[in-house]
């Protein structure tokens, strides 16, 4: 794989216990090549969790990227005008985030860089980490799928017993999916198995 000469935006919303399989591949990402303009989230600058502090983790992105995260409206609606990214992954995209995107709600950084990238026609991949991706959020993940210049990082079932309607993007996938995503395909199988705990 080879991201020379290729600038990838890389959204992160607030599902924090994602993080830690996310960053591995922001720094993928630069190994191959690639130019990462970092955006995150209201959530991810702000809070506090148990998976750590807010400030932890926009240290580690900036360590990764080289850059400060773009954090906040302002910062990132001239992506489309300044036509700046060859694509924009979103991930981990909760499914909150999920249902604004599908929903044309632009209300923070990451869904306004989204919203910048498709006015050019230009690819936005999603990484899926959502609760109730077979719940209520089905019928917007639904939606995306049919929507132009949007693809998804493919995804399954992260713990059908204990969580039977949670669904998580295989992370590992997404330098993939964004090289097919540039190229106007979708990567696939789209549909995979992704356990992540399994209950007996």
């Amino acid at each position: 794989m080879n991201f020379n000469g290729k600038t990838i935006g890389f959204g992160l919303t607030g599902s924090h216990c994602t993080h830690d399989e996310v960053l591995p591949q922001i720094s993928r990402l630069v190994e191959l090549g690639a130019n990462v303009i970092p955006v995150v989230s209201h959530t991810v600058a702000n809070v506090d969790s148990r998976f750590g502090k807010a400030e932890a983790w926009i240290e580690k992105i900036k360590n990764i990227t080289g850059k400060m995260p773009l954090m906040s409206i302002p910062e990132t609606e001239p992506i489309g005008p300044k036509k700046m990214l060859d694509c924009l992954v979103i991930a981990p995209c909760t499914g909150n985030s999920l249902a604004r995107l599908a929903n044309a709600l632009t209300d923070g950084p990451v869904l306004m860089a989204a919203k910048a990238q498709m006015r050019n026609h230009r690819p936005v991949v999603i990484a899926i980490s959502s609760n109730d991706a077979l719940g209520l959020n089905a019928a917007n993940i639904a939606k995306l799928l049919a929507a132009k210049d949007i693809y998804f990082v493919p995804f399954g079932q992260d713990n059908p017993q204990g969580k039977p309607k949670s669904m998580v993007a295989r992370m590992e996938l997404i330098p993939e999916t964004c090289l097919q995503a540039i190229e106007g395909k979708q990567l696939q199988p789209l549909l995979v198995e992704k356990y992540r705990y399994l209950t007996t």
